[in-house]
């Protein structure tokens, strides 16, 4: 079987970051594994607070994986200071990971900031040189890129340059009302668009965790990256349209959450 790590913060709630990465690894089929950067209290409404690990302790936990299960390919996701993202790039770059998709989480869906500042060019120089997939949202793409973002144009542009700056491929994530559920990737030179039906559920919850758990995961198991994205989309189209909802009776939580770990559609899943 083959294995994937996530390497991300916490949410207790249960639909993003690394309770929602080994979900999606798992359905994805593989053997998921995580290394914690930080403890965060957070649910579908926002964020309370961030405990991150001291840089010494993730880089034990990464050699704990390392040294026993080697994955098969390896996700970032929140990462919120310094030390911390020097510690993952030193701890791969020693270990030869391969597979690395970096999901640079900056804000949350609910718009909390989730890395300072300072972390954001160490990001840049450290972990996006490593990647073999970075996966961006605008926002996201927009910070890394230093470009505005308003129509398709401007995400092929962004993507390529991202792309051709730090010699990755770059998934550029659509949606934010630019381009529907469409997806730009960027690699080498040359550029696909990956066409999506927007699904209408306000349960978005962790989405972006998810995508790039299932990329991984696909990864791992062989697929080159255009098909992985391919097959990650029809996942994520089917968690969506499973329409669950958690927070009945619970406020305004009702329709606000997305356990997007727990549906699957069959083409995704050997």
């Amino acid at each position: 079987m083959k294995t994937a790590l996530s390497i991300a913060g916490t949410d207790p709630s249960g639909g993003a970051g690394i309770q929602a990465d080994l979900k999606a690894m798992t359905m994805n089929g593989v053997y998921a594994m995580s290394a914690i950067t930080a403890l965060v209290a957070q649910n579908t409404t926002g964020v309370k607070r961030i405990v991150e690990m001291t840089p010494e302790f993730l880089g034990q936990q990464i050699d704990a994986v390392f040294e026993d299960i080697p994955p098969d390919a390896v996700k970032i996701g929140m990462v919120a200071s310094c030390g911390l993202i020097e510690t993952i790039a030193e701890r791969l770059h020693y270990y030869r990971a391969k597979n690395i998709v970096v999901d640079p989480v900056m804000v949350a869906t609910s718009g909390d900031r989730l890395i300072s500042e300072e972390a954001v060019d160490t990001l840049k120089n450290a972990l996006l040189l490593l990647a073999d997939v970075v996966t961006p949202n605008i926002p996201e793409a927009e910070i890394l890129s230093g470009m505005t973002v308003r129509g398709k144009k401007d995400i092929e542009a962004a993507a390529r340059c991202i792309g051709d700056a730090y010699g990755c491929a770059v998934l550029l994530k659509g949606g934010h009302n630019i381009s529907d559920a469409d997806d730009f990737l960027y690699g080498k030179g040359t550029g696909q668009w990956f066409c999506g039906t927007r699904i209408d559920n306000p349960n978005t919850h962790g989405t972006g965790c998810t995508l790039s758990s299932a990329i991984a995961a696909n990864l791992a198991k062989g697929f080159d990256l255009p098909v992985s994205v391919q097959r990650s989309k029809a996942y994520l189209s089917g968690a969506l349209g499973a329409m669950l909802d958690l927070g009945r009776g619970r406020g305004p939580m009702q329709h606000n959450f997305n356990l997007t770990g727990e549906f699957a559609v069959e083409a995704a899943v050997d």
